[in-house]
This record gives C-alpha cells, structure tokens and sequence, in this order.
C-alpha cells in the first residue's frame, strides 16, 4: 500500500520553521511513502521552504482546505492519503499509527482528541466552548448517521486519513473546513471502517487559525442539515 503524507499549508512558515525537521523522512516506519504539501496560495515563504527541501509542492486554484482534499484524490497516485497541518496542533508522534489501521482494513482513520486517552487543546480550561460544540457534532452525526460499528467519538478532525477507495466511494464535494465532518458524515452512512486512535492536541506554534468560532459552528450545522436531506448512497458490489 503506497500512502502519501499531504501537509496542508497557508502561510505556515513559522511553524514550518520550527517543527519540519522533526516530521520523519519517507519510510515503512514512518508510516507513509512519500510527502507532498498541498498550498493555498502562500505569500510567506511556504512554497520556497518546500522547493528548498525537494518536496514537491501542488498549488490551489481556489482556497479551502476541502479544495486541497480534492487535489489529493485527483493529482496523487496512493492508494491512502494522510492529511496533517504543521501548526502544532498534530502530534508528529501519531504519524506512523495510520498505516496499520490502513492496512487492517480501515476505509478513515481519525486521530481522536475526545477519547478517554486522548488530550484536547481545551482540557486545562475551565470553559471547553470548542470542545463542547465539537462533542455536539459528534453526537448529532452518530444519532442521525450512524447505522453500525462503534461511537465516532472526533467526526471533524482534519488529522486523519482515507483510503482513495473511500475517498471515491464517498464523492466528496465540501469546498471548506466543514470537509472532514462530510467525510465522517458519508462514511457512517455507508457503513465505511472507521477507526480511531487518541491523540494528544498541542498548541498551534504561530499565526491565528483560519477558522474563527461563530461562523466555522454555522457552517457545520449547514453542513449536518445538506447531508441529512441527501440521499444515502449505497456501496458498489
């Protein structure tokens, strides 16, 4: 099984600055067979920081992280991608995890920040607003999806990977952050292998995320009600 490691960058230089060197270099150990980094239309210095290191970079059109999906499927040749942000968020421990749950059959592995192994950026906080809207979403999208296999406990965490079946199975059209929760969404409807690992969540080194509370929360719950109201689809035989 060849997979690819897809770092999604948008002016993450700092942080790229700062933990590239420890993220391992291609091999079985590390879990995947090559690197590919997956651009939004860095001004920084992000895709110089790339070229300068031999990794070949693909370049957005349009932005929005489900738009760097989409160019994984389309223009890597894997049978898996795994997809990670090098914000600091993404512990570079949990890389080589993926390719054993891939191997065993799994169609989506999530790096989980909710299970009871797992530590959640909010943990040390007396108010979790983040947390606790994310378990909202977790919950609606087991209740209202979920038809087998055990409870989805991170359905919207960008650290996961999918199998290229899957991810055709699926035909995943979100253009937005709201990408991997259509993914979780699709894959409990069609009865997909999902499995999930507890991960520990750090802290993002630099910069401000790009997905502020208020309009990211309506924009899943825009997206729970489009995949509520679409027709399930089966897998092919």
């Amino acid at each position: 099984m060849k997979i690819t490691l897809c770092v999604l960058t948008l002016n993450e230089i700092d942080c790229l600055q700062a933990i590239f060197d420890s993220i391992p270099t291609p091999n079985i150990e590390s879990g995947y067979d090559e690197i590919i980094a997956i651009d939004g239309g860095s001004t920084d210095g992000t895709v110089d920081f790339f070229q300068d290191r031999n990794i070949k970079v693909i370049g957005q059109s349009k932005r929005g992280r489900g738009e760097a999906f989409q160019l994984a499927f389309e223009k890597i040749q894997a049978d898996a991608f795994i997809f990670f942000s090098p914000d600091g968020n993404e512990a570079i421990s949990d890389l080589n995890k993926f390719r054993p749950c891939l191997e065993n059959g799994a169609d989506v592995v999530i790096a989980s920040r909710m299970m009871k192994e797992s530590v959640n950026e909010e943990d040390a906080q007396f108010f979790k607003w983040r947390k606790w809207a994310n378990n909202i979403f977790n919950f609606a999208a087991n209740l209202a999806f979920r038809r087998s296999g055990t409870y989805i406990t991170d359905s919207i965490n960008g650290y996961r990977a999918i199998t290229k079946t899957a991810a055709q199975q699926l035909e995943l059209n979100a253009h937005d952050y709201t990408i991997e929760y259509q993914m979780t969404i699709r894959a409990l409807k069609m009865k997909l292998r999902i499995i999930e690992f507890p991960t520990i969540e750090g802290e993002r080194i630099a910069g401000e995320t790009g997905a502020p509370s208020i309009p990211t929360g309506l924009r899943f719950i825009r997206r729970f009600f489009i995949e509520l109201f679409e027709p399930s689809k089966s897998i092919p035989k």
